[in-house]
């Protein structure tokens, strides 16, 4: 049992029961601009890599890695950031990673070829993936039990802000008639911008009070019972329990953003199958108006739901929605060549992603991991989603190539139902318990190990 254990009633009474207060709302600003940089960075390079597919003249390995090397940078950000956090506190690794994701933008912006293209992509994974568990369990830890889940949902859906205002802003250059040459560089300097700000902001930010206290308890003891760099893995892999969760967690965060970015990321290229008489223009202008009539609404009806349904509810009522949308388009003939209805299955699938996996996924580890381990056990899960962005991203290239899209959607449908099964095995309901009371049931004997009464 983690030493730093508080009973259910104590500490955290008041914080637990209020709803929304300024220091929260403050919070809510700072983490979900982060995460509006975050979507951005990560989703615009869809386009730009339409671009620099004609200017550079680009092989399709170079497409795959340019496409999808952040997200597998991002992993290591994730796993790292979150160990850290744990160690020396959410205050000091707090912007932090939003200046390397600065940098990492401005860079890119300047890149002389392809090569230093994708190392400097690989610098914002790095920013991307330490944001993931810090910003979720900052909003954990400062939220009350009732609201929870909204206002984690609320932080994680500034993603939808990103992934508009990037074909937007796309749109906007493209139509405005400036060379394309030129386009790419500023749609990726400008992910610098917010990532400067916040970071700013983020140092401003203080420490959460159950870091705090944990913390203080962690003082009293003696050295060698401090947290070293693998401690805290190792103190999830001896809980049976929470090796279960992180399992599940990382599980279906895994095949969620396989299905997900593989789609997201690609969506340039499946409409030009789709209709390859497209401009990059029009092309681009599909796929914001999907994001604007069904992913944005999608995850406002999630952070509606998430303290009322429950997260468990969500998750696995979105990701048969997924597989069964995926399975529609790659089934049905002539779906995958006729745009309305491809787009209506294609549009439901994002509203149930957003509805969904990929807003559950996101809130789960800030939830069920007890305070010593909260960002490494988020991060474990949010480095295992991003591998599977990787994955996708990489391979969804190559199967729109070889199969097209039913054969590509057909995958996702199958990925989309393995985490469901995930999800209904291996994962609890938070909903409506306190952080300290889901870390209680996290050290509960099981009921198969506690022995009979005589």
């Amino acid at each position: 049992m983690l030493e730093s254990f508080t009973s259910p009633s104590s500490g955290f009474a008041s914080l637990d029961d209020t709803r929304s207060r300024r220091l929260q709302r403050k919070v809510l600003f700072v983490a979900g601009m982060g995460f509006f940089t975050d979507a951005y960075d990560l989703f615009v390079i869809g386009i730009v890599v339409k671009i620099l597919a004609d200017q550079w003249h680009l092989s399709p390995t170079q497409i795959s890695l340019l496409s999808s090397t952040t997200l597998a940078a991002s992993a290591f950000g994730a796993l790292v950031f979150g160990r850290i956090a744990d160690m020396l506190g959410r205050k000091r690794m707090y912007g932090v990673e939003m200046a390397i994701l600065a940098v990492g933008a401005l860079a890119s912006a300047l890149s002389p070829d392809v090569t230093w293209l994708i190392v400097f992509r690989v610098i914002i994974g790095i920013g991307v993936g330490g944001d993931y568990p810090v910003s979720a369990t900052i909003m954990s830890e400062y939220s009350g039990t009732a609201s929870r889940g909204r206002m984690v949902g609320l932080l994680f859906s500034m993603q939808a802000a990103g992934l508009i205002v990037g074909p937007l802003v796309a749109v906007i250059l493209l139509a405005s008639g400036i060379d394309h040459s030129l386009v790419w560089r500023v749609l990726l300097g400008l992910g610098a911008a917010p990532a400067l700000a916040v970071c700013y902001l983020r140092r401003r930010i203080q420490e959460t009070p159950r870091f705090a206290a944990a913390s203080s308890s962690a003082r009293r003891r003696p050295a060698p019972a401090r947290q070293s760099f693998i401690s805290g893995w190792v103190r999830i892999a001896r809980s049976p329990r929470l090796l279960r969760w992180v399992i599940g967690a990382s599980a279906a965060w895994f095949l969620l953003d396989f299905a997900y970015y593989g789609n997201t990321i690609a969506s340039p290229e499946i409409i030009s199958l789709l209709s390859p008489t497209a401009s990059l223009t029009h092309a681009t202008l599909l796929q914001l108006g999907i994001f604007v009539v069904f992913a944005l609404p999608g995850y406002l009806v999630a952070i509606t739901c998430l303290d009322r349904i429950g997260r468990r509810a969500i998750q696995l009522l979105g990701f048969a929605i997924m597989s069964a949308m995926f399975a529609a388009i790659a089934i049905i003939p002539g779906v995958s060549t006729t745009v309305a209805p491809f787009v209506i299955l294609f549009g439901i699938s994002y509203f149930f992603t957003e509805f969904g996996p990929n807003t559950t996924t996101f809130v789960y580890p800030a939830e069920i991991f007890p305070t010593e381990v909260r960002t490494t056990g988020h991060g474990i899960a949010a480095a295992m989603g991003k591998m599977g962005a990787f994955a996708g991203t990489y391979l969804f290239t190559d199967m729109l190539s070889a199969w097209g899209i039913r054969g590509a959607e057909g995958v996702a449908a199958g990925v989309a139902l393995l985490g469901l099964i995930v999800t209904a095995a291996l994962l609890p309901e938070p909903k409506g318990k306190s952080l300290e009371q889901i870390e209680h049931e996290a050290f509960e004997p099981s009921p198969a190990l506690v022995p009979a009464a005589a």
